[in-house]
């Protein structure tokens, strides 16, 4: 990208044009949300909550999450240039980015984001960002749960209408009026973890609690 281009799009002009677009056209679902007081409860009686999503799904929850504003909840972000815009978004929409993924200075993001879950309660964290392979959860979601005792709690998404994009995780977008579902799963309480094969167990229960909601469509 061009420097002057990377500059435009890095200002906060921009950033805060892009973000009020995202909430004009998200505004235009017809949402339904499902599932979210079992965990709002929890949350408010002193419990952690780690939000976990595919990376195929987290747009359309962008306009309705700014309803958690309150908790000033971390989402880790990668430090790539899509990023910096998704970084963008996040902040002006309430959320804490901490920049790094598991590729690009992975550990200090997920010491900061442990440090910042602990003292909020309610964080997020995208399982197959930023690159993929769609369907695989990351160790990182397991080592941020266990490391804050927090509940998982997966969410997803879902339209009548959408596109779906040509690339590594088929990103979805609800076509304007649609209607969407937002829909939290059950909180899943970690065991404590003895070895590497534990380890292994409790991000595959995770993986396979989530996998029959990704929806890896191949049409546009």
């Amino acid at each position: 990208m061009h420097p002057k281009i990377k500059q435009l799009t890095l200002s906060s002009t921009f950033l805060t044009v892009v973000y009020r677009m995202i909430r004009l056209y998200s505004g235009t679902f017809r949402l339904t949300v499902e599932n979210e007081q079992p965990w709002m409860d929890y949350l408010n009686q002193g419990g952690k909550v780690l939000l976990c999503v595919w990376h195929q799904q987290f747009f359309s929850a962008i306009h309705y999450f700014r309803n958690y504003k309150a908790y000033c909840p971390p989402l880790m972000i990668s430090k790539s240039t899509d990023g910096d815009l998704i970084a963008g978004v996040a902040m002006r929409s309430g959320w804490d980015p901490v920049r790094g993924s598991s590729s690009k200075e992975g550990g200090e993001a997920l010491r900061i984001m442990i440090e910042k879950l602990t003292q909020n309660g309610l964080g997020a964290h995208i399982v197959d960002g930023p690159r993929g392979p769609a369907g695989k959860v990351k160790a990182g979601l397991i080592r941020l749960a266990q490391q804050t005792n927090a509940v998982i709690v997966p969410f997803y998404t879902s339209a009548d209408q959408a596109w779906y994009a040509n690339s590594w995780d088929r990103f979805m977008i609800p076509k304007p009026f649609s209607k969407v579902l937002l829909r939290f799963g059950d909180m899943i309480h970690l065991g404590e973890i003895q070895n590497s094969s534990d380890f292994e167990a409790q991000r595959l229960l995770v993986e396979n609690i989530m996998l029959p909601e990704l929806r890896m469509i191949t049409t546009l």
